[in-house]
């Protein structure tokens, strides 16, 4: 049995294909149409409380039994674990798995996040004031993690879930307005997982 991805072709849509790929687990894709607001509709509401993408259902989780799970860093949890991939079972490079993969979720997804639908506006007066301060914030981002690859080839001792849930994000640099040429160790990062096979399929599977 495959596993069910309902996503779209978001950056956090993306985290799951990616790590699907890696992982070598079998999957269907459900498309979630958010440009239509399928993500309202009541059958998802089940599988997704917050109407969000993305999100999957398991046919066999645990003991066998089926299981739904939803937001990204809790997807990537759950299948690292199933998988016994991509995650240190114990110590220190768990830790820090955890600490780069909420480093993700709680900034480097919703600050460019925010970029984006800045970006979107036409009205330059709504854009004055919000843009420059998230850009801004997304190039500290950026910054951070630049220091962290200068000594890391990953983002935690090897490759982990954690650098998945920053692909993701990093995948739409040009859309942030950044250059990675500005920050060489991500540079350097990015174009060494955007070579593996895997993450190559990970981002070529049809998500819309």
């Amino acid at each position: 049995m495959s596993i069910q991805l309902y996503a779209f072709d978001t950056p956090n849509g993306r985290k799951i294909s990616v790590a699907l790929e890696e992982m070598n687990l079998p999957y269907e894709v459900k498309f979630i149409n958010i440009t239509k607001d399928e993500q309202f509709n009541p059958d998802f509401l089940k599988i997704s409380p917050n109407n969000k993408i993305p999100a999957i259902i398991d046919s066999e989780g645990y003991e066998g039994k089926e299981i739904s799970v939803f937001e990204s860093g809790a997807i990537l949890i759950y299948l690292a674990e199933k998988t016994g991939k991509f995650l240190p079972k114990i110590g220190p490079n768990r830790v820090a798995t955890f600490e780069w993969l909420m480093f993700q979720m709680g900034g480097f997804g919703p600050m460019p996040g925010q970029v984006h639908h800045f970006l979107g506006l036409s009205d330059d007066a709504d854009k004055r004031y919000a843009l420059p301060r998230f850009m801004k914030e997304t190039r500290r981002l950026y910054g951070v993690m630049d220091k962290r690859l200068s000594t890391h080839e990953f983002f935690a001792s090897d490759l982990s879930i954690a650098d998945f849930a920053m692909l993701g994000w990093a995948w739409r640099h040009e859309r942030h307005q950044v250059d990675l040429g500005d920050f060489p160790n991500v540079k350097r990062w990015y174009e060494s997982l955007m070579s593996r096979p895997a993450i190559k399929r990970g981002f070529s599977v049809a998500l819309k």
